[in-house]
């Protein structure tokens, strides 16, 4: 079988009400979301009125916990329109403290050195092919954190992936809605092609993404390159309790590095 093509731009694109259900399961997971956030209070010691960057942050799930918890002063920011407008909502609703801001991540349009930490969560690094687009993601969150300020890289666990590499995948993600996806592996690439079909409405969606897999060398090489130091590797990540095939979100890496 040929490489899956897939548009270099599909993240513009995929991240939207349909996502929310193929997905559910992670980002849709209050208690899922609740643990990671008690990871991230143990792991950053992150003060009340520390100022946090959720970059890649989707509809804000860890920063609206976070705001449930008394910080204060955090900063969602995701390309996509539909998920930034469904989390500026739900803070709305709930009276919680949370901006939320659509750009790219790559060029987001925010004041330098605003934020003590940033935070890019949930493999939302390395959905370009091409090490430049990523490693500028990288030099936008140095420009953004303060001297001293902490970045957080939650990313896909390439070792695990290659090693438990399935080529296809099924789950019922509702009654009605079933989830099908065919991926590739090519040297340090995934690529998927996601099939969501509907028993009452059909097809729902057929589309395709990829995911670029990273080595702890060539992370740190990127982070190093970004300007950041002090960089940590923590492995063996999953907020996942029950064992099962979750895609992307099943075994992740958690990556810490510092601006001098």
């Amino acid at each position: 079988m040929g490489a899956i093509p897939v548009d270099p731009l599909w993240w513009q694109n995929l991240f939207d009400e349909v996502y929310l259900i193929t997905d559910a399961r992670s980002v849709c997971n209050e208690e899922l979301t609740r643990w990671e956030v008690d990871f991230l209070e143990a792991h950053l010691q992150i003060g009340k009125s520390d100022t946090v960057l959720d970059l890649c942050g989707g509809h804000g799930r860890h920063s609206l916990e976070l705001a449930r918890r008394g910080y204060g002063a955090a900063t969602v920011l995701d390309y996509s329109g539909y998920l930034v407008q469904l989390g500026r909502d739900k803070a709305g609703q709930q009276g919680l403290p949370v901006c939320f801001v659509q750009a790219d991540a790559r060029e987001t349009g925010l004041a330098g050195e605003r934020f003590d930490f940033v935070l890019v969560m949930a493999n939302s690094f390395g959905y370009f092919p091409d090490d430049s687009d990523n490693l500028q993601i990288l030099c936008e969150a140095y420009r953004l954190c303060r001297p001293g300020g902490t970045l957080l890289l939650d990313l896909l666990d390439s070792d695990y992936v290659v090693e438990n590499f399935r080529p296809s995948s099924v789950h019922k993600a509702t009654e009605d809605i079933t989830v099908n996806r065919e991926r590739e592996l090519s040297e340090n690439l995934i690529r998927v092609r996601e099939t969501v079909v509907s028993g009452a409405r059909g097809l729902l969606r057929e589309g395709t993404y990829c995911e670029r897999l990273y080595k702890e060398d060539e992370v740190e090489g990127l982070l190093k390159q970004a300007g950041f130091g002090q960089i940590d590797f923590k492995t063996d990540f999953s907020s996942h309790q029950s064992p099962g095939d979750y895609g992307f979100m099943t075994q992740r890496v958690i990556v810490t590095a510092v601006r001098a």
